[in-house]
């Protein structure tokens, strides 16, 4: 009786842990290029990782099955979290500072008090200085920035112009060209808040120069659906009245059980 209640109580907590990823992909669905995030709840894919080698038989023998069934009966967890990494929608902004990628699989690089990072959001600015950063303030880097360690800066009369490539012009003369780059395996990528991307090795980035892969004056939409994500966060609080029922009923069987044993103890 007691597993069962831990289980239900498990379960419970796993769905509290989905409502706030589906909380959490709903407050970003204006957010320029978010990608929305999503999990996979269950406890088979750690038990066939730990236990291939042993698994029984191939075929469904009673002894197969008695071996999953009572493998699996565990409480139920978030296994793997993930990020849907499909294209927004593109949006005509006007605004020559707004930058959208043509592709779901490159990034632009900027710099951060934790390190370089990369993003998908070209929803950018000029600081102070005249020089291009994200709205958090994290400059924008271009190609030569690990030569020089410049920024994208523009004088205070200056005019940004960029070209399907990341080249960039102030006006008509050439000022460089933006760092923009391709991961080949954005799974490995680590989302971070601010809309950023860790990496883990450089190694894993190639530099683009050429091709279609910027436009100025639009932005890329998030690709959150809030129709689909409504319809989760239904199913998820549907879950949670559910167990709390079962918990109850649960709590209320443990009670009678007790007060039984009490009644029936000699003194």
């Amino acid at each position: 009786m007691q597993n069962g209640y831990y289980s239900v109580t498990g379960a419970m907590v796993t769905q509290f842990n989905k409502l706030d990823v589906i909380s959490n992909n709903l407050a970003n669905l204006n957010t320029p290029a978010f990608k929305r995030d999503d999990v996979v709840i269950g406890d088979f894919k750690r038990i066939f990782q730990e236990f291939q080698e042993e698994m029984p038989l191939k075929d469904n023998t009673k002894e197969a099955s008695k071996f999953i069934n009572a493998t699996i009966d565990r409480v139920p967890q978030i296994v793997e979290g993930y990020v849907k990494y499909e294209q927004g929608g593109i949006k005509n902004t006007g605004n020559s500072l707004d930058l959208a990628l043509k592709r779901n699989d490159i990034f632009f690089m900027v710099e951060t008090p934790q390190g370089i990072r990369l993003t998908q959001n070209g929803a950018f600015t000029l600081n102070n200085e005249g020089t291009l950063v994200t709205k958090e303030g994290f400059p924008v880097l271009p190609s030569t920035y690990f030569q020089n360690r410049q920024y994208v800066t523009l004088p205070d009369d200056g005019e940004l112009r960029v070209d399907k490539s990341g080249n960039l012009y102030n006006r008509e003369d050439e000022i460089g060209r933006l760092y923009i780059v391709q991961s080949d395996d954005v799974k490995s990528l680590l989302k971070e808040g601010a809309n950023l991307f860790k990496f883990k090795s450089t190694d894993e980035l190639t530099e683009l120069d050429t091709g279609e892969l910027v436009a100025q004056g639009f932005l890329e939409t998030s690709n959150i659906n809030p129709v689909y994500e409504m319809t989760n966060l239904i199913e998820a609080n549907r879950m949670v009245e559910m167990y709390q029922k079962v918990m109850k009923s649960h709590m209320n069987d443990l009670n009678s059980e007790a007060i039984s044993k009490l009644a029936s103890t000699k003194a």
